[in-house]
């Protein structure tokens, strides 16, 4: 991480500790342990719908004995912040999603273009590789995640021109999360990728200092991307899931029932977010089309075969990286749960009903 940065997100933290942003892990006699979950999705996002979902349903079942608050719209800081406040203590749930591949190279394997199919294909991924595998390497750096959940299948929107090939990125400027397979992916591409804040990404579109930006149809819908862009190309290019992630030391020195209660609810939320991202993937996708995007399907043979060198990096420069490749290509839906799917990714991008203020993070 470059120096300039690290010291941006150590202030950041500093500053939410400094405003009493620390985690409501205390109570007074006969008071409910307060428990916060920090994210970045906007009101109405599929983020939001999961982890109020989440929220709900553990604090029924803990009736009383801790109680889960959460925080949207980046209030309690982006992804890169609320994974160092997770280390803290001062936040009890974050739900990361391409940020992960910047903490642990493992985690790139979700950066590989078209690797998954569908959601039934990646919850066979999750059983197959994320559990036996990446987990642990999450745990090794501090980070415990109890559950999967998803971000979406990505697309392209941009101002210069319909992107049905590789070819049509070329000299686009083009913002992207923070997370070094991405931007390799989009070099690879032809455009000019930039690592940007979703809280800049309005405003860089607007005045176009960017070009276009990719994202799940969620958060070009809550983000009102679409109010500043004129194509989107369905790529489809990447699904990344999102992660229910704890901080490994703190989530030990929580009472052994009541961490088996939310590990429980966190994975059985699971089927609510499929399902649910499914119903907003459809009604989205007319969503923009009926707010004056131009919408176009893409060549994504053409793109999957200019992206065949980053795979070749991946496999060489991440251990196990070929296997991991490997690993969820050949998985299969066995005891995997089932919930309603799209049949194409194209149409099987999650996110945001409803509109909100861009406020940061790193979808």
């Amino acid at each position: 991480m470059r120096r300039g940065a690290a010291l941006a997100i150590t202030a950041a933290v500093a500053a939410a500790l400094a405003c009493g942003g620390g985690s409501g892990d205390r109570r007074g006699d006969g008071e409910a342990l307060e428990l916060t979950f920090g994210h970045v999705g906007e009101p109405g996002s599929l983020f939001a719908r999961s982890a109020e979902e989440f929220a709900r349903r553990a604090d029924e079942r803990l009736e009383g004995r801790a109680r889960v608050t959460v925080f949207g719209s980046s209030q309690l800081g982006g992804d890169e912040v609320l994974l160092q406040k997770l280390k803290l203590g001062t936040v009890d749930f974050a739900l990361p999603s391409t940020v992960m591949s910047s903490q642990v190279d493992a985690f790139g394997l979700f950066e590989m273009p078209y690797l998954v199919r569908d959601r039934e294909h990646m919850r066979a991924i999750e059983e197959a590789v994320v559990w036996p595998e990446l987990v642990p390497l999450a745990e090794e750096q501090g980070y415990r995640i109890i559950a999967v959940w998803e971000n979406g299948f990505r697309h392209v929107t941009n101002n210069v021109r319909p992107i049905e090939a590789p070819a049509d990125l070329r000299g686009i400027k083009l913002r992207t999360p923070r997370g070094r397979w991405r931007v390799k992916l989009f070099q690879a591409f032809g455009a000019n990728p930039t690592p940007m804040a979703l809280s800049e990404v309005f405003i860089a579109l607007q005045t176009g200092v960017m070009d276009g930006q990719e994202n799940p149809l969620a958060q070009i819908w809550a983000t009102r991307l679409h109010e500043v862009q004129d194509y989107l190309s369905l790529t489809g290019h990447v699904y990344t899931p999102a992660y229910v992630t704890v901080g490994a030391r703190h989530w030990g020195s929580l009472p052994e029932d009541v961490r088996r209660i939310l590990e429980e609810e966190a994975r059985a939320t699971r089927a609510f977010v499929h399902e649910t991202a499914a119903r907003m993937d459809r009604e989205l996708l007319a969503r923009l089309d009926s707010a004056g995007m131009d919408v176009n399907e893409a060549d994504r043979e053409a793109f999957l075969d200019a992206a065949g060198p980053i795979y070749e990096e991946f496999a060489g420069s991440v251990p196990e990286g070929e296997a991991l490749v490997e690993g969820a290509r050949s998985a299969e839906a066995g005891e995997a749960e089932a919930a309603p799917d799209a049949a194409e990714p194209a149409a099987s991008t999650s996110g945001e009903a409803d509109a909100g203020t861009p406020s940061g993070g790193t979808p």
